[in-house]
């Protein structure tokens, strides 16, 4: 199914073959999960063109693909590569630009004879924005262990804890839970530190009447999830409720009126607006969200730039933030899907700030 959607794109773009670079959209089209190889699609062939490493491996995961064995020396994938598409007979080759390096197109493809390279974007990447019945199941168990883990640790977490101590919590958690990998850095943002959107996590300790930011997410069998919550050890003051709660209002409102068809750039307005007419527009500098799948960002993605079209079958995040230098910041991230008549929240994970 995945081939002959990819195959009607092809068609459409009068390309005699197309060349998948990118490793995602390789495991994505393939099944193969090597650091290393390459595809080439016809509208009738699949070939996976691997070096020696990964010849049983790429037999085993990819068995609806022929196998091309690469050779020892490096010059010898142009040579695999023209040989192939020679033999193929085909003229006009689909690459993936955003993936091959300028190096890379000077060696295989600036020199070419005989054969015309069309530099491609997001053709694969928009065929992963519609996840079918088996992506969203992969995902909802991701979610569901990025979801017991924040519990885990919000029993876990008090003052005088580092940041790094209870990022490690939380992997330790997923790994011991089913996660095969974390989906990303996790982010446990404290303090001023909450200020930065993308901290990094470090050694400060967390101390209470500290808001903290804790951005996670786990890997299962190649399919991600994505959850942030801010808690607050103590108290909250006055300061941090009134953030907090117009960072929540805001999130709620974009789910409840989020609809298939809408742009990102609609999505997006929905929460900025609430923001903005607060007097924090300026503080909300990213984005509403993105898309997720067996990448942690991808197609399609919600900001003020976007012209993507929200469609059901897309799995997406809601995250609107506020962040204040030198105090920190609140984020609130569901993970939804789009479905015909609005959107299904798929975090469970509870949003009582209070610790």
């Amino acid at each position: 199914m995945r081939l002959q959607k990819l195959r009607n794109i092809l068609a459409e773009k009068q390309l005699d073959a197309i060349l998948v670079t990118d490793p995602i959209n390789r495991r994505y089209l393939s099944g193969f999960t090597g650091s290393a190889g390459a595809l080439v699609i016809t509208p009738s062939q699949a070939f996976l063109v691997a070096d020696f490493r990964y010849w049983s491996q790429a037999a085993q995961q990819a068995p609806d693909f022929e196998l091309i064995k690469l050779g020892p020396s490096a010059s010898y994938v142009k040579e695999t590569l023209y040989e192939l598409l020679g033999r193929l007979g085909a003229q006009r080759i689909g690459f993936e630009s955003t993936n091959i390096t300028y190096d890379q197109y000077q060696e295989w493809f600036a020199h070419a004879e005989g054969v015309e390279f069309v530099p491609t974007k997001g053709i694969v990447e928009g065929l992963r924005a519609i996840k079918d019945a088996d992506e969203i199941a992969l995902i909802q168990r991701a979610i569901a262990i990025s979801d017991a883990a924040y519990a885990h640790v919000k029993a876990f977490l008090k003052p005088g804890m580092t940041e790094r101590e209870v990022a490690w919590e939380l992997e330790s958690f997923m790994r011991t839970h089913g996660a095969d990998a974390t989906s990303f850095p996790i982010i446990v943002a404290s303090g001023p530190n909450g200020a930065m959107p993308h901290a990094v996590t470090s050694e400060r300790v967390i101390g209470e009447g500290d808001p903290v930011v804790i951005d996670m997410g786990a890997m299962v069998n190649g399919y991600c999830s994505d959850l942030t919550r801010t808690v607050y050890l103590g108290e909250p003051d006055q300061k941090f409720r009134q953030v907090y709660d117009l960072v929540l209002r805001a999130q709620l409102a974009a789910e409840k009126g989020i609809r298939p068809g809408m742009k990102g750039t609609e999505a997006d307005a929905i929460a900025r607006t609430i923001i903005a007419e607060a007097g924090y527009g300026e503080q909300f500098g990213h984005g509403l969200g993105h898309g997720v799948g067996m990448s942690v960002h991808e197609m399609p993605g919600l900001g003020q730039q976007s012209e993507n079209i929200l469609e059901p079958g897309s799995i997406i995040t809601v995250e609107p933030g506020i962040y204040i230098p030198e105090w920190g910041g609140v984020r609130i991230e569901d993970m939804v899907c789009v479905i015909s008549d609005g959107v299904e929240v798929l975090t469970q994970a509870d949003k009582d700030p209070v610790i």
